[in-house]
């Protein structure tokens, strides 16, 4: 198993960091020492801590600030480092973005969005979830108030995700996917031919609307309740401040 990671997005809401940085390497580090800690360094700790040696970076948008920094990743996290281009990262949504990473996943992964700053205690629960013919898991927040621009998701006990949208009553869902899944490789294919099925059918569409392609086909997903934990996908400044306070508890 590998970790893998989308760090293809711009965030144009953060600026002025992302002028020059991709939304992952915005700093989050404490007050005072911000410079010191990114999303992608929080992401490989936690890969590193679980036992995962090897990492995929899905780059696009200011990518040559990934490629100045890999090395130093490598030899702070002790994991070996491969960088994939995202031609369009600019132009297209991310389904395209984690179909760019397709090769990865047969290897097994946890995935990890760029701008979700969360606990190690999430990859634990994945693996601990692992088996019983389970291919793709979702990490679920089943705790926090929803509203409308959290990616919601509506489970069924015994099928497992039925819907994956912002567009839906929040108080039809029962969680929030934050943004990190284990997928198994014998996933892969079945998952990549989804993918470039939705963003054929709108480039700007998201990898969970080929997750719920999958759930169309009648291809089970399943997901892991990560409990009460502090974590925060990081869309603007607000965000981000609350991300620095989570980061230093981490």
């Amino acid at each position: 198993m590998i970790g893998l990671i989308l760090a293809a997005g711009a965030g144009r809401r953060l600026r002025p960091y992302t002028d020059t940085l991709p939304k992952a390497l915005v700093p989050v580090g404490p007050e005072g020492d911000e410079e010191t800690l990114t999303v992608i360094d929080l992401t490989l700790g936690n890969f590193a801590e679980v036992g995962l040696t090897e990492v995929a970076i899905i780059v696009g948008y200011r990518k040559e600030a990934v490629y100045a920094r890999k090395e130093a990743l490598e030899a702070k996290y002790g994991v070996s480092i491969t960088l994939i281009d995202n031609d369009k990262a600019e132009e297209w949504n991310n389904a395209y973005s984690l179909w760019c990473g397709r090769d990865s996943i047969k290897h097994s992964v946890i995935l990890a969005n760029g701008d979700t700053v969360h606990p190690v205690s999430v990859e634990k629960t994945l693996l601990a979830a692992r088996g019983d013919g389970k291919r793709i898991i979702l990490a679920l927040d089943t705790v926090k108030q929803l509203a409308d621009e959290e990616m919601k998701v509506v489970v069924d006990a015994e099928k497992g995700v039925q819907r994956i949208t912002k567009l839906m009553d929040p108080a039809d869902a029962t969680g929030e996917y934050i943004g990190v899944t284990l997928i198994e490789g014998e996933a892969a294919d079945e998952l990549a031919d989804a993918l470039r099925t939705t963003f054929e059918r709108d480039p700007d569409l998201y990898y969970e609307d080929g997750y719920q392609e999958l759930v169309n086909r009648d291809f089970k997903i399943d997901v892991a309740p990560i409990g009460d934990v502090q974590w925060v996908e990081i869309d603007n400044h607000e965000d981000l401040a609350k991300g620095r306070r989570i980061a230093c508890q981490y």
